[in-house]
């Protein structure tokens, strides 16, 4: 985050969990349309988490509208993370994501582009770097410019598998880390914060009232990214979206008659 640098954060509230996936998949559709509408193709980097798992199947529910209006030939789908575990695990992202919409949905191989975890975590974050140098055909230099990424927030304050107190929280140098995460005896592969904040649109997606006390300190507490790698999330658009439910959303200001609320943070 940069000084002086002003974020409006945008926050929709839904009544419950269900609303909240039907929010999460309308805007995945309309972001998707902007974007082809826009340059022909929309790259899109998906999160795992129940939360975003209910809005892939209501995209992937021929019986819902979603699924007919998403341009699905015209999509790049990619991880925010994984796990470094094999792709067929329980705990796998790419399994879940496959699951819950890849099976289900027009997409031929080549529009997937996962990570293959099951080289190891350095491996795997080194060969991800390069499909992405690859796909986006950018140089040494460059950054990848996704058209949506879609975020999670653990109750301690982690987003994408940069997690309290990591080697992640520091790493501008590459678009792609192996991140030792000595607090649950794991290791991740995740985009680093400058990848995510580039960006054309940055959202998260949250539910519960176990929520609510960390979405409050991210969003209006000190600046202190270190123990909060969720507040590192700065979009370079000026925007963050978030798609909440009542109980998350429980200690934030007021909203609208339309369940809209706005913050704004510089720093």
């Amino acid at each position: 985050m940069r000084a002086g640098r002003l974020l409006k954060i945008k926050y929709y509230v839904e009544p419950d969990k269900a609303a909240v996936a039907r929010r999460a998949a309308q805007y995945f559709v309309e972001m998707a349309g902007e974007a082809v509408e826009a340059q022909g193709r929309a790259r899109i980097a998906l999160s795992g988490g129940t939360t975003p798992k209910a809005a892939f199947e209501l995209l992937a529910d021929p019986a819902q509208p979603w699924r007919q209006r998403m341009p699905w030939e015209s999509l790049d789908i990619y991880w925010v993370d994984e796990r470094s575990v094999p792709p067929d695990d329980a705990e796998s992202n790419y399994r879940m994501i496959r699951e819950a919409l890849l099976d289900h949905v027009p997409l031929h191989p080549g529009q997937i582009h996962r990570i293959e975890s099951e080289l190891g975590p350095e491996a795997a974050a080194l060969r991800y770097e390069s499909e992405l140098r690859s796909s986006f055909r950018i140089e040494e230099a460059g950054s990848p410019r996704f058209d949506l990424v879609a975020l999670g927030i653990g109750v301690d304050g982690h987003t994408a598998s940069i997690f309290p107190h990591t080697a992640a929280i520091h790493d501008i140098d590459h678009l792609v880390v192996a991140n030792h995460v000595s607090q649950r005896e794991a290791w991740r592969i995740t985009l680093t914060w400058p990848v995510i904040n580039y960006a054309r649109s940055v959202f998260f997606l949250a539910s519960g009232a176990e929520k609510a006390a960390i979405l409050k300190e991210v969003l209006m507490g000190p600046h202190d990214p270190e123990r909060l790698p969720s507040q590192l999330i700065w979009p370079s658009s000026g925007i963050l979206t978030l798609i909440l439910d009542r109980a998350a959303a429980a200690l934030l200001p007021s909203t609208d008659e339309d369940g809209c609320g706005v913050l704004e943070r510089e720093r």
